[in-house]
This record gives C-alpha cells, sequence and structure tokens, in this order.
C-alpha cells in the first residue's frame, strides 16, 4: 500500500546551513574534508582542502590519513552521498 507523504522544504537547510563549516564529504570514490565555501546547483567549494584516503576508527577525533590539497575544490554534488561535521 502507497501512503502519499507530504514533503516540507526547510529554507537555508543542508549544505547551505553548513558554509564556514569545516565538513566532509562522503563520496563515490573519495572522500573529501575542508571548510565549506559556496554552494550552487552544480558543485560546492571547499577550502583548505583534504583527500581522506585511510580513517581511524569513529571515536578517534583525526583522520588516519588526510593529504592537503594545494588549492581548493570543486565537488560535483551529484558525487555527493553523505556530508556532516564530522572531525
Amino acid at each position: 500500500m502507497r501512503k502519499l507523504v507530504n514533503v516540507v522544504e526547510v529554507e537555508n537547510e543542508g549544505l547551505i546551513a553548513l558554509l564556514g563549516e569545516r565538513i566532509t564529504l562522503f563520496c563515490m570514490n573519495y572522500f573529501y574534508t575542508g571548510v565549506l565555501a559556496g554552494v550552487n546547483d552544480d558543485c560546492i567549494l571547499l577550502t583548505n582542502p583534504a583527500i581522506v584516503y585511510e580513517t581511524n576508527p569513529p571515536t578517534q577525533p583525526t583522520w588516519k590519513d588526510a593529504q592537503k590539497l594545494p588549492n581548493q575544490v570543486y565537488v560535483m554534488k551529484h558525487a555527493i552521498e553523505a556530508f556532516g561535521v564530522v572531525k
């Protein structure tokens, strides 16, 4: 049986709410971490970015192997599986 569901869109929620925060993006191939500096319809901008190649247990406060990138990086939104303030 199908149910009708009301979807309520909340303004300034999701990625927009995290502007200026250090976030982690869990993407199809890599994890990225950095300061969320911009969001548009297609991509997001991370400043002070790093690629996370190896994690620690969730109880550890840092990544085991996060390698800094030399410049800001854009990540396509369609590649993001999950995001948040993680580390």
